[in-house]
């Protein structure tokens, strides 16, 4: 199956039965595919007029502690942002596909990971995090899409998973098993469930005039944050003795595989570090590099926009340097292996 349609079936597999989107390349794949087969399976699909619009349907059906999906691309992504806030403000689980396009602007429609600096913060205004999904293949875009509901109820937080043009078109095989998320006890928050609380009513809101109310929010929501930082996932490759160490999310990350592979057949000590979860960050891994590394090159389809969390993290002594491009072409294997054999000739000379 193509990305798109892994991503949509993944999704109601795991139990959604309501969706809301507006077409955007190229995440357009996923509304069409919801379309056809949500009202197959019993559920609903509806084209907003609007992004805007519907995020704020999916609030709206999220409240009632319904399982919702949204998808968009870039400026799509960017209208979506308010709604983000007040969805995390009011603590509703909710799940947003991002298939990133280039940018900024209209940019173009081919990959990049230029949402990074977006989706990471929040996207909109105020102190809120989503929290961030990054698969690097179609298999873990199942199953990330899947585990998103048990993650979005289990915080009460809206999630993302974030793919980009070239997931979103490749087609490979995969296994989609149906894999319904639980939700927990909603009937303790959800709208419409009076009943099971004695008749008491639900009130979800995102305003807080009262500076001690705006305050305790926050504490809250933070001390919630901290506790997500336990969900952070990332994988590695060839790092027990690595002298250099590639990161790399989504794509880049499946690519730089191949990239380690070569080098390690030509005898350098090179590894991989992917973050698996962009928020919450996999600190651990950046903290607690083995001694043996000496240098960070971060492999991004965008400015370097990873650099600066790695750079947080990583030990003082060890430099962090960027290699990728902006303008929508996807590295390959073959430039990331140029790129580390000039860095580690530098190294080699320097400690020469």
């Amino acid at each position: 199956m193509k990305g798109n349609e892994v991503i949509a079936e993944a999704a109601i597999k795991a139990g959604c039965r309501y969706f809301f989107g507006y077409p955007i390349t190229p995440q357009s794949g996923i509304p069409e595919y919801m379309s056809v087969h949500l009202p197959e399976r019993g559920g609903c699909f509806l084209q907003a007029e609007s992004e805007v619009a519907a995020i704020n349907m999916v609030m709206g059906c999220a409240a009632s502690g319904n399982q919702v999906m949204t998808s968009s691309s870039g400026p799509g992504i960017s209208l979506m942002s308010e709604g983000f806030s007040f969805i995390a403000a009011c603590e509703i689980p909710a799940v947003i596909v991002d298939v990133m396009r280039g940018g900024p602007g209209l940019g173009s429609l081919y990959s990049t990971q230029g949402d990074y600096f977006q989706v990471t913060g929040g996207g909109g205004h105020g102190d809120y995090h989503l929290m961030v999904l990054a698969p690097g293949t179609l298999q873990e875009a199942v199953d990330m899409v899947q585990s998103a509901w048990d993650l979005a109820f289990r915080y009460r937080n809206p999630v993302m998973v974030l793919a980009d043009a070239f997931m979103a078109q490749t087609m490979e095989s995969v296994e989609i098993t149906e894999k319904r998320a639980d939700p927990g006890e909603i009937s303790s928050w959800a709208l419409g469930k009076r009943s099971e609380r004695g008749g008491k009513r639900s009130v979800l809101k995102s305003i807080c005039l009262n500076p001690s109310q705006m305050e305790d929010l926050n504490d809250r929501l933070q001390a919630k944050y901290r506790i997500m930082q336990k969900e952070a996932l990332w994988e590695t490759l060839e790092m027990e003795d690595a002298r250099m160490v590639i990161a790399a999310f989504g794509t880049p990350g499946r690519i730089s595989k191949t990239a380690v592979k070569k080098l390690r057949k030509r005898g350098y000590r090179v590894g991989l570090l992917r973050p698996k979860t962009l928020y919450p960050f996999p600190e651990e891994a950046f903290t607690e590099l083995p001694h043996s590394v000496r240098h960070i090159l971060s492999v991004e389809m965008n400015s370097g926009q990873m650099v600066r969390d790695i750079r947080a993290l990583a030990r003082k002594d060890i430099p962090v340097s960027h290699m990728g491009h902006a303008g929508c072409a996807i590295p390959s294997s073959d430039e990331i292996v140029v790129s580390c054999l000039e860095i580690l000739e530098k190294m080699e000379g320097a400690e020469g």
